[in-house]
């Protein structure tokens, strides 16, 4: 099966080429056929599995080559990530064509968008604050949308978001065409399809024989202590084979510490949270799609934008909240058909939650095995190089563990001793670091040469 099977027009099949992609997803070949005859659909399916395509180049051919400014097709996603994700992928779709698509989200000045909208663009993406902000200045008008889609819309249930869309559809015409996708549907985003949709192809492309969680991935579960999670997680990086690698944690704080431990480690990692302003936020994913940073620490705030092929490895800092954050935050790796392992590590303190998530996924384990930085079992597991260590060999090690590693009598002697100045005034230099460091001297530590010693 082929796009152009599918009745996708040779430009956008062209473009799609251009970037690797040839054969559609079970998603986009049982939703194209039906959205291109203008069907309202309900899909379904889990996070990776090529939805933005299934709803997008629809929307993009309906549009025509050539179509007149304005706004005529809406796209409402529930994060800022997603929101750039999701026109970088309907860009792509449409490079070949006269179709100008503009992302509003928060975070970022009015100015860019607005003009954008005033230039004639065609596709709108956004999230539901700042659209019905802009509606509401009139600077935006839903009036003449012919296509609208709602993505991840579970998502925009847990966010709170569902009076907004009701404001959104309550400005658009009756007979729109309307797209939903979700990869779970709540009562109440079924209660909202029956209310702005008419009468809905509900598709859901899953495995019948495919358990709740994606066959392609392989779930490791450990009891961590939180004191060696860091050190467990910078040996689990020197894996076999690992690439991009998504770490979840649960607060802002937990991230930004993290992210300097393991740069501090001498891996090249990159953060995603609240305490970040939204131009850091897309300058870190940027670097993490392109392949400048390998590791990407983020808080769930981040996790639907993260949409990303080459991820192999998801860990989960801390155990999340409950069986539909996992699945989301575990689908970042092991997309597009390919594999990946999630590691998750459970506090003796959230043993409840991960009772809850195990047997809401049916994982078959109850009790996650204790684990440490030297168990035999995680390097077995995750195909890691027996020695390997948590820090990475060509980086110094900092001032205060060279110092407790070396022996007392080492430590201390410098100090206590006048024959040895040259070594005991002079603190070597790490490699790679700047000028050296002169240390200072307390009066009466040492010969006199002590307290003027100048760096080799």
């Amino acid at each position: 099966m082929t796009f152009t099977d599918l009745g996708i027009e040779p430009d956008m099949v062209e473009a799609l080429a251009a970037q690797g992609i040839i054969e559609p997803f079970p998603i986009q070949e049982q939703t194209i056929p039906l959205a291109l005859g203008r069907q309202d659909i309900i899909g379904q399916a889990k996070t990776g599995t090529g939805k933005t395509f299934g709803f997008g180049l629809p929307l993009i051919q309906s549009l025509g080559l050539h179509p007149e400014p304005g706004v005529k097709a809406l796209v409402v996603v529930p994060t800022r990530e997603l929101c750039v994700q999701v026109t970088e992928d309907l860009d792509t779709a449409a490079s070949n064509r006269d179709v100008k698509i503009v992302s509003i989200y928060g975070g970022k000045s009015y100015e860019g968008q607005i003009e954008q909208l005033k230039a004639g663009a065609q596709i709108v993406v956004g999230t539901p604050g700042r659209l019905l902000d802009l509606a509401s200045q009139r600077l935006l008008s839903l009036a003449n949308v012919e296509v609208m889609v709602l993505d991840e819309a579970d998502k925009m249930l847990d966010l709170g978001f569902l009076s907004d869309i009701e404001k959104l559809f309550s400005q658009t015409k009756p007979t729109r065409h309307t797209m939903l996708f979700s990869a779970t549907m709540p009562g109440p985003i079924v209660a909202l399809a029956r209310r702005f949709m008419t009468k809905p192809i509900h598709i859901r492309a899953t495995d019948p024989n495919e358990g709740l969680t994606q066959a392609n991935i392989k779930h490791v579960v450990y009891r961590a202590h939180a004191l060696d999670k860091d050190e467990v997680i910078g040996r689990i990086l020197q894996a076999e084979g690992r690439g991009k690698t998504v770490v979840f944690t649960r607060t802002k704080r937990a991230a930004a510490k993290l992210v300097e431990e393991l740069n501090d480690r001498g891996y090249n990692a990159a953060a995603v949270h609240g305490d970040l302003n939204q131009e850091q936020r897309e300058r870190a994913m940027a670097a993490f799609k392109a392949g400048k940073k390998d590791i990407l620490i983020a808080t769930d705030v981040a996790a639907r934008g993260i949409d990303v092929n080459d991820v192999t490895h998801v860990i989960n800092h801390t155990v999340p909240d409950d069986h539909d954050t996992y699945l989301h935050r575990a689908g970042r790796t092991g997309r597009a058909g390919k594999t990946g392992i999630a590691v998750t590590f459970v506090d003796w303190a959230d043993m409840h939650k991960w009772a809850l998530i195990n047997r809401a996924l049916e994982m078959e384990q109850p009790e996650p095995v204790e684990t440490y930085s030297s168990s035999p079992h995680l390097y077995e597991d995750l195909d890691i190089p027996v020695g390997s260590k948590g820090r990475l060999k060509s980086t110094p090690i900092p001032r205060i563990e060279r110092e407790a590693s070396r022996p007392p009598r080492e430590r201390s002697g410098a100090r206590s001793s006048g024959s040895s100045g040259s070594s005991a005034q002079t603190e070597p230099r790490a490699e790679g670091s700047g000028t050296p460091r002169r240390r200072r001297r307390r009066t009466g530590g040492s010969s006199g040469a002590g307290a003027t010693t100048s760096p080799s």
